[in-house]
């Protein structure tokens, strides 16, 4: 029985005035199986036609080395970004202005077709997030690229010159002096072959100090440098700012130093890297070092490239390492600047460091000892203020408006833990759906935070949205962070690789330009394009082989639209978006010929081609921008200057010869021949199944039938012309033999899956209560049907066990108290994790064994 809405949700939605009733939205509950709190979830994260989003979310695109933006609470796609990889919608790599930046990627000269985009920061004034510039990194290529958020453009990438991968990039000092950019797999940082056996004397790792000259909006490569670090594997890192400004922070693994040789017998480098109970956090002053890099005598120039050595570092006082959780994966400096968080992955707590504690040891020069490097360490307990156990694989923070409130993400547990790390009190959690990486609050990685809204970044989501084949979409999750607590308020799937990190911003520090300033700008460096037409001053150029072309866009045509060049040519064409209206984009596409651009009020792109092919080459605007759009064409005709042209209006189409009907129609009898066969496959099936016991079954296959039974007739004809040597007639009746077979193999289909289904044991009710319960639980996180995944396969768990109703019962109402026993010790130790209470009703924890019991029953139906 539905619960009456209540005066709070029937307030959220409806005004006095409203047309609807509180009947309407109880109907419309009911037959969707909302609850009170579905529809508050939906009330807070709606945003009506013609209102804006809060905040403005940058995310990393993953693999497809790009950057997601999307709104909040709504969780609206506003954008992709092209960085590292090309982007058609905007031309991005198509046209010759952005060509230029991805060239600027290159990596030894070898072009890069891919990246893999991973933290996403802001420009920063005094630590706190600034709208003018996004940065990104590539891990899987060692890349920084800047994007201008005044028209949300790439317009620079910068290239690693002495570090192989990095993934601990980009993290801002906090008034934008340099881009943080560190390590992850240590290697010689020349360009040379090294052995692995000398890993400790000629490995390296390192973290790079990009110089931002923010009045260019540009990097500085020659006053950028990198501090040399052994080779630790670097991580994640973080600046200092208070009274730890200056100063910046980046966690290891590895410091077995170990180098793995699977291949050879060795245990593999998840064994060997998790050994020690501790790893390493490096603590460099940037400040000291900055100085110390314009003095030849600290500096290594690597591949033209200027490297702080570990030596110099140390004896300048601006190096030291700090024992943490071994294989830690996050580093993150309180809003205050006065405690350093860590999480360990392969531990149940978190490490709070003070500041103040790190330094009075540096001051004093009272260390632990040194690394076999010469680095003073520093002693952990004199360096701690706390740790506080929060759950299974704690990851990464972020921070409330609230003094002393931090989120952590638990990848195992699947949860978000809200927790105060100046007292070290537990305060709440959350599931989330499954597997959280990074997690943001809004600005809560700034010296501001705002709080209020929280995303969960999910590696898995499973069930949560409609199958799209085994690979699965992210899973961004929204959590309301304002009250007490926590409350998950919508899931949104992201369908682009797999976003790992993200950034968010209140929208006031967002100006983007609607259109741009000054007629024919480029869009990459700001300043004029050297193609700028304008109105009047269209026409085409030949220097040679060399064609410009200075063409304009306006609503609804291109000039000029003819364009005639020679096979061979070099052709340049500008288009100039003429249009001061705003959102009025025209584009221009170059059919079959590899040639886009994307033209936006007031800007000048340009593309470059060899028209070495022979024809005549329709061009449009692939932007549809008016009533007439498909009206705004041109032609691009290119002949062969070596050929003769007969004079005519309109060419003849020639008729096929008959080596090409013969060849037509064997590839047209082979096609029917192997969709027979898949239409035999299914007969057989059907057959064996005894199809006939099922009206809905049954009546498909009779459709089917009558499909398949009008075949003969149809290929009668076909033969008849095929052996009067019509070949043309046979070819057309052959094709309607495969329309027909294309039909019945579809009803036949569809007839083989319904059946399946229905020789599938039929679920209870309480088997359907607990699968519900089963998904609602987060079960399948760990758990999938007929396979091994982060936990054991649920399928035959109730064999596993002597009486294993009555222990599974038990165990799944309080897990803890089984983890002692063998089995369970022995699951824990092969699965790395531990099952979490997931807070099961006695009566869900019995639907669920009925539902583990459906499926022990239909695990061998094929």
């Amino acid at each position: 029985m539905l619960k009456k809405v209540s005066i709070l949700t029937s307030m959220l939605l409806f005004s006095a005035t409203s047309a609807l009733s509180s009947t309407d939205l109880q109907k419309v509950m009911k037959d969707r199986g909302l609850t009170e709190r579905d529809v508050l979830a939906a009330a807070k994260t709606y945003v009506p036609t013609g209102m804006k989003d809060e905040y403005y979310v940058f995310s990393s695109g993953g693999q497809s080395g790009q950057v997601i933006v999307y709104g909040v609470p709504s969780m609206r796609i506003l954008k992709y970004i092209g960085v590292f990889t090309p982007e058609p919608w905007q031309g991005y790599g198509f046209d010759n202005e952005s060509k230029k930046i991805l060239d600027s990627g290159k990596i030894r000269g070898q072009e890069i077709k891919w990246g893999d985009t991973h933290h996403p920061n802001f420009s920063e004034k005094n630590g706190e997030f600034v709208g003018d510039y996004l940065f990104i990194n590539d891990k899987a290529n060692p890349r920084i690229a800047v994007i201008n958020l005044h028209d949300f453009e790439t317009t620079q990438i910068v290239v690693n010159p002495v570090l192989k991968s990095t993934h601990g990039g980009s993290f801002i000092t906090p008034n934008t002096e340099y881009v943080i950019d560190a390590c992850q797999y240590a290697a010689p940082l020349e360009n040379d072959w090294v052995p692995i056996e000398a890993y400790e004397e000629k490995y390296r790792g390192g973290v790079t100090l990009w110089k931002f000259d923010y009045t260019k909006g540009q990097i500085d490569e020659k006053e950028s440098f990198t501090l040399e670090l052994p080779p630790y594997m670097q991580d994640l890192s973080d600046a200092g700012k208070g009274p730890s400004m200056g100063w910046a922070f980046t966690n290891s693994f590895n410091s077995e130093m170990y180098t793995g040789g699977i291949e050879k017998g060795l245990p593999p480098f998840e064994a060997g890297m998790s050994r020690n109970d501790t790893d390493f956090l490096h603590l460099y002053n940037w400040q000291i070092l900055e100085k110390l890099a314009k003095d030849p005598k600290n500096t290594k120039v690597i591949n033209g490239h200027r490297v702080v050595t570990i030596e110099a570092a140390v004896k300048g006082g601006a190096l030291f390492l700090l024992p943490e959780a071994k294989s830690p994966h996050g580093v993150d400096v309180t809003p205050d600047g006065k405690y350093i968080i860590i999480g360990g992955k392969l531990d149940t707590h978190v490490t709070i460091f003070d500041f103040a504690k790190i330094k009075e040891q540096i001051d004093k020069k009272e260390f632990a000892g040194k690394d076999s490097y010469g680095i003073p360490i520093l002693d952990f307990k004199k360096s701690l203020h706390g740790q506080l156990e929060l759950g299974l694989g704690p990851l990464h923070n972020t921070f409330d408006e609230k003094d002393g409130i931090v989120y952590t993400s638990l990848y195992v547990d699947s949860q978000v833990v809200k927790w105060n790390f100046r007292d070290l009190k537990l305060l709440d959690r959350v599931n989330v759906h499954y597997n959280i990486g990074h997690l943001d609050s809004m600005e809560g990685k700034s010296t501001k935070p705002k709080g209020k809204y929280g995303i969960a970044l999910n590696k898995l989501s499973i069930d949560r949205f409609l199958p799209v084949g085994p690979l699965h979409p992210q899973n961004h999750q929204l959590i309301d962070l304002a009250g007490d607590k926590m409350e998950l308020l919508y899931d949104m799937p992201i369908g682009l690789g797999e976003p790992h990190d993200v950034v968010s911003i209140h929208a006031s520090k967002i100006k983007p330009k609607k259109t741009y300033d000054k007629m024919g700008t480029n869009s990459r460096t700001g300043e004029a394009h050297e193609g700028a037409t304008l109105a009047g001053q269209e026409r085409v150029e030949r220097d040679g082989n060399k064609v410009k072309v200075y063409m304009t866009a306006v609503r609804s045509h291109l000039n000029p639209e003819h364009i005639e060049v020679n096979k061979g040519d070099e052709v340049t064409i500008y288009i100039t978006n003429l249009e001061r209206a705003q959102d009025e984009t025209h584009a221009f596409g170059l059919s079959g010929l590899n040639v886009h651009a994307s033209v936006e009020p007031g800007k000048t792109s340009s593309v470059t081609f060899t028209a070495d092919l022979e024809g005549v080459f329709p061009y449009y605007c692939t932007e549809f921008c008016s009533a007439l759009h498909l009206e705004m064409m041109g032609y691009l005709k290119v002949k062969d200057p070596k050929k003769q042209y007969p004079d005519y209006k309109a060419a003849k189409v020639s008729k096929m010869t008959p080596e090409e009907l013969q060849k037509e129609y064997n590839k047209i009898v082979a096609t029917n021949k192997a969709t027979d066969d898949v239409i035999q496959s299914v007969v057989k099936f059907l057959k064996e199944k005894g199809f006939e016991k099922y009206p809905e079954v049954k009546s498909l296959v009779t459709d089917a039938l009558d499909q398949y039974n009008k075949i003969p007739h149809e290929k009668a004809k076909a033969d008849e012309a095929f052996k009067a040597g019509d070949m043309n007639t046979a070819i057309l009746w052959e094709n309607q033999v495969w329309q027909y077979m294309v039909k019945t193999a579809d009803a036949g289909l569809r007839a083989k899956n319904l059946l399946a289904k229905e020789l599938s044991t039929k679920m209870s009710e309480k088997a359907r209560l607990g699968e519900e319960a089963y998904l609602r639980g987060g079960c399948n996180g760990c758990h999938v049907v007929g396979q091994v995944s982060s936990g054991p396969d649920i399928t035959g768990a109730l064999l596993r066990h002597e009486n294993g109703e009555k222990f599974l019962y038990n165990f799944i109402l309080d897990p803890a108290k089984y983890y002692s026993d063998p089995y369970i010790d022995a699951m824990i130790k092969t699965f790395n994790l531990r099952m979490p209470n997931q807070n099961m009703k006695p009566e869900e924890v019995k639907n669920i064994i009925e539902y583990m019991k459906w499926i022990d029953e239909n695990a061998d139906l094929q």
